[in-house]
């Protein structure tokens, strides 16, 4: 059985990485952001906006321990699940967990790019998105850390890195 939980900041590379690793090895992958509008048939930003953050956090915990249980999956969690409640500790007793390191640098590049699909940043120049992301990284590398494993995803700008970071992933934790 295969429960692997994508763990990092936002622009790390969960979703990418993980769709193309779950296509790879032939099980489901699931996006808890993805997941999460679907079941409640609205936007992670309108579910903030109506609920506040301690309500959309409530709901993402109820859903990660849903998709928890789920068999033969890959699941991208949303860049803050691992700071709260203790959905860290849950996905580590669930199964594999592995933290998406990337820089700051590498970060900026893919936050800029898409910064308008992205509410938290998507009034930010790029020096106040810099210093956003330091900030946050600062705050939530202690609860990223906490995974049992850390795999660097500052490679996946283009398909011959993506397929060559899938094939890093299986060799190093043999899947």
């Amino acid at each position: 059985m295969t429960r692997i939980f994508l763990t990092g900041y936002m622009g790390s590379g969960k979703t990418t990485l993980g769709r193309a690793l779950a296509a790879e090895i032939g099980i489901p992958f699931i996006d808890l952001d993805h997941y999460i509008e679907k079941r409640y048939c609205k936007t992670i930003a309108q579910l903030f906006a109506e609920k506040g953050e301690e309500g959309f956090r409530e709901i993402e915990r109820r859903i990660l321990h849903e998709v928890g249980e789920f068999e033969d999956v890959i699941i991208s969690t949303g860049g803050g699940t691992p700071c709260f409640f203790d959905n860290i500790e849950y996905m580590n007793a669930q199964g594999t967990t592995v933290y998406l390191d990337v820089p700051v640098e590498r970060l900026f590049i893919r936050l800029s790019i898409a910064r308008s699909k992205r509410p938290l940043i998507k009034d930010k120049n790029d020096e106040e998105l810099v210093v956003f992301i330091t900030e946050q990284l600062e705050k939530r590398t202690p609860h990223y850390s906490k995974a049992q494993y850390s795999f660097k995803a500052d490679k996946l700008e283009d398909a011959p890195q993506i397929k060559a970071s899938v094939e890093a992933f299986r060799r190093e934790f043999g899947v």
